[in-house]
C-alpha cells in the first residue's frame, strides 16, 4: 500500500515538472521572440528557460543524472514550447497579462516538485524548500543571464520567488504530517492564490533601504568619506 502511494506522488510529481517545462517554455520562446531570436535562438532560449531550474535541482542532488537528460519526455516537451511560441505570436507583454494564471501555476509544480524530490533523496526541510525555490525560479534566471537581463527574480515581479519558497514550504510541512498529496494540492492552489494577489495588489518585496547607523564609528566614516570626495569636486567632475 505504501509503494502505491510514493508511486502515485511519483507519477504526479513528473507530470506536474513536464507541465512546467512547457509552460517554461512558452515564455522562454515569447522572450526570445521579443529579442528578435532565429529559430535557433527560440529552441535554445526555450529549453534553458523550461529545463534549467530541474537540471539545477539534480545537479546540486547529486543523485544520479539529471532527470531531462535521462528522461526523454523532457527535451522534446521543452523543444515543443519554444516551437509555438515560434509559429505564435505571444509577446512577453501578452504572457503577462494572459497566462498569469498559467505562470502561478508553474510555480506551483515547480516548487512542489524541487521539494518532493529533495525529500525523495533523503534531505531535510531546509534543503526541500532551498531547491523547490531554485527548481522553480533556476531556468528564468538562467534565461535572463544568458540575455543579459537583470534575472527578474531579483525583483518587480510581484513576488515570484517569495510564493515559491512558501509553496515549497507547504509542500514540506505536509510531507512531514504524512499527507504528501494534500501538499501537492495546497502547494498549487496557494501559488495560484498567491502569485494572482500579489500581481493584482501590486505586492513586491522592499527595495534597499535608507537607514544608516547612527554610531560613533559610524558617523567618522561618513565624515572621513565626505572629506576625501569633498560635494565641490564632485559636482566639478
Amino acid at each position: 500500500m505504501a509503494g502505491t502511494a510514493v508511486e502515485a506522488i511519483n507519477q504526479v510529481t513528473r507530470y506536474l515538472d513536464l507541465a512546467g517545462v512547457f509552460a517554461c517554455a512558452i515564455l522562454g520562446g515569447a522572450i526570445a521572440r521579443s529579442e528578435r531570436l532565429d529559430l535557433f535562438g527560440f529552441l535554445v532560449v526555450g529549453s534553458v528557460s523550461g529545463l534549467g531550474g530541474g537540471v539545477i535541482r539534480d545537479t546540486l542532488l547529486q543523485h544520479g543524472t539529471p532527470v531531462a537528460l535521462t528522461d526523454y519526455a523532457y527535451l522534446p516537451t521543452a523543444l515543443a514550447g519554444a516551437l509555438l511560441s515560434f509559429v505564435i505570436s505571444i509577446s512577453e507583454n501578452a504572457w503577462d497579462k494572459l497566462f498569469t494564471a498559467l505562470d502561478a501555476a508553474v510555480i506551483g509544480f515547480w516548487a512542489v516538485t524541487g521539494a518532493q524530490k529533495t525529500l525523495a533523496a533523503g534531505l531535510g526541510w531546509l534543503p526541500a524548500i532551498l531547491l523547490g525555490t531554485t527548481t522553480a525560479v533556476g531556468g528564468g534566471a538562467l534565461r535572463d543571464i544568458m540575455l543579459r537581463r537583470v534575472p527578474a527574480v531579483f525583483g518587480g515581479n510581484a513576488l515570484y520567488g517569495t510564493v515559491a519558497a512558501a509553496v515549497a514550504a507547504t509542500m514540506v510541512v505536509c510531507h512531514y504530517l504524512g499527507a504528501p498529496l494534500v501538499g501537492v494540492v495546497a502547494g498549487v492552489v496557494g501559488a495560484l492564490l498567491f502569485r494572482l494577489a500579489a500581481v493584482k495588489f501590486g505586492w513586491n518585496l522592499p527595495n534597499g533601504l535608507e537607514w544608516q547607523p547612527h554610531s560613533r564609528l559610524a558617523s567618522a566614516w561618513r565624515t572621513r568619506r565626505v572629506r576625501r570626495n569633498p560635494p565641490e569636486d564632485q559636482e566639478g567632475r
